[in-house]
């Protein structure tokens, strides 16, 4: 249960997130109307005449002002309403509910990557300071910040799948229907994204420790026998648990927006090869559902963050 500085700091994350929502959205629909070309003459055909163009346009609103059409759509999903796909017709929630949990699933594995390996690495390198040990680890994060995703996964793509066929190349098995295969088909995209997430990680996470183990507070207990090894597990990393919990919540929101692009690397089905579709046939509705729900997972990974933050310093909720 949360207690009553926690419900009032969740109330005003709430109020924070709803400009949010609207100005995310809308700048979505707005510059989805800048891209050339006319929805109208997808759905119509080209050698259709210009009566039934027109006829396209007043069937499905287009032909209405901008406002009003943004203002129909806020007022639908409001209502739980996210309208259809334009071209396949389907209900859109329908298609996030089934490319959503693929997306997901693939974020998840990429987090759990650069957690397992980037606190180890982090905590080597604070470990032994300055020493060649220290300046691999702190390189390693470098080069690993300064790669693309989009490159990695078509290096892994060539390197694993193609040559050597270690893993799939492409596709997808949802992992409630084959969980093996499902790690299979996702370890490659989550490698790939997971590759700046360590590298973020371990860089941070070193960083902070160092700032605190040359401490007065960490000097008092290695004055006391305390020995270094126990210091920096379990005092080093719970003082800097707030920094590392601050950098998973970052790195969350970076990997679920660079899944756009790893997913068309790899044919997935999810939530960014379908916005990347919808975005070719100007499929406005589908962009729009899909943007709402990224952008509504990168305000609910804020919120968990922000009600940690209360757990691990109760300070912070005072504020």
């Amino acid at each position: 249960m949360l207690n009553p500085l926690q419900r009032r700091m969740l109330r005003r994350r709430l109020l924070q997130a709803i400009p949010v929502l609207f100005l995310a959205t809308f700048s979505v629909f707005m510059l989805m109307k800048l891209l050339p070309g006319d929805v109208a003459v997808v759905l119509a055909g080209e050698q259709a005449t210009d009566e039934r163009i027109a006829e396209i346009r007043e069937i499905y609103g287009l032909n209405r002002p901008l406002l009003v059409q943004y203002g129909d759509w806020v007022l639908g999903a409001l209502q739980g309403d996210l309208s259809q796909s334009l071209l396949s017709g389907e209900e859109i929630s329908t298609t996030i509910a089934r490319v959503f949990p693929n997306t997901l699933f693939i974020v998840a594995y990429a987090i759990v990557i650069s957690i397992v390996l980037g606190v180890p690495l982090g905590v080597l390198a604070a470990s032994r300071p300055n020493t060649w040990v220290d300046k691999f680890v702190m390189t390693f994060s470098s080069v690993g910040v300064a790669l693309p995703n989009f490159w990695l996964a078509m290096i892994f793509v060539g390197a694993f799948a193609l040559n050597r066929a270690w893993l799939p190349a492409t596709g997808f098995v949802p992992p409630q229907e084959d969980f093996f295969a499902a790690v299979s088909h996702a370890t490659l995209p989550a490698v790939a994204l997971a590759a700046s997430g360590v590298a973020e990680v371990a860089r941070q996470l070193r960083s902070s420790l160092v700032e605190i183990l040359q401490s007065q507070h960490f000097r008092t207990l290695h004055a006391k026998g305390l020995h270094p090894r126990a210091m920096l597990w379990r005092h080093g990393l719970r003082n800097v648990s707030v920094n590392l919990l601050t950098v998973i919540s970052l790195l969350v929101n970076r990997t679920l927006a660079a899944t756009v692009v790893v997913e068309a690397v790899f044919a997935i089905p999810g939530m960014g090869t379908t916005m990347v579709n919808a975005t070719l046939q100007r499929d406005f509705p589908v962009v729009q559902g899909v943007v709402l729900m990224m952008v509504l997972t990168v305000i609910t990974v804020n919120l968990i963050t922000d009600m940690l933050y209360s757990v691990l310093d109760p300070r912070i909720g005072q504020k």
